[in-house]
């Protein structure tokens, strides 16, 4: 690859992180003023873009990412979920709590990756593809955590599923993910259970980084 090709490939992937930021649609001169680039390269790389379905333009001219990153989504969810289940299975089994791997998406966490344990006679029912709010809970609020600059842990009672107690941390280090891990239980959590949360995401950030 030649160093224009690496450039032009560094300036897209850029704009696309920042169409990705859940901050609505952008004009070309607004995303020209924020990636400090002139406006004919912003409209280079949107026409680019455009025609292979990553960034679309709304009635009012504004830019949005486009459906094509879907396809994108799907192929890494299950890339995923092959890198936590060890992680969340290791932490199930030490915390005795269901474990799991939250992602963002928009203003909502999903549950991509889910590992009960296996020694435990009451544990909570935690699925797949579990959506919730990110301000609600404490996978989604250790995301938000996160994009505020903190990395330990959270703790909440109650927010998703009465009686429900969730401990979870962000995925810290990967710019391209935004992601928590956290076990949830209805009985009591061992006081090492956070510090052991916190463990599992560094293990899973070290993993995917």
């Amino acid at each position: 690859m030649t160093a224009e090709s690496a450039q032009t490939l560094e300036r897209g992937l850029r704009l696309l992180r920042l169409l990705a930021d859940g901050k609505g649609g952008r004009t070309p001169t607004e995303l020209s003023s924020e990636l400090s680039l002139s406006r004919p390269v912003v409209y280079r790389l949107l026409t680019t873009l455009t025609s292979e379905g990553f960034a679309r333009r709304d009635a009012e001219g504004r830019v949005h990412l486009g459906f094509g990153v879907l396809v994108l989504a799907q192929a890494v969810q299950p890339l995923l979920r092959a890198a936590a289940v060890p992680v969340l299975r290791r932490l199930a089994e030490q915390v005795g709590a269901t474990a799991h791997l939250t992602v963002a998406e928009g203003d909502d966490g999903l549950a991509v990756a889910v590992v009960e344990p296996s020694w435990t006679h009451l544990h909570v029912a935690y699925r797949e593809g579990a959506r919730h709010p990110l301000a609600k809970g404490a996978a989604g609020r250790a995301i938000l955590a996160l994009r505020d600059g903190r990395t330990d842990y959270l703790v909440t009672e109650g927010q998703l599923q009465e009686g429900a107690r969730g401990i979870a941390a962000p995925v810290a280090g990967l710019p391209w993910l935004e992601a928590s891990v956290g076990v949830v239980t209805f009985g009591p959590l061992d006081e090492a259970a956070g510090p052991r949360v916190v463990e599992a995401a560094a293990e899973l950030s070290a993993a995917l980084g």
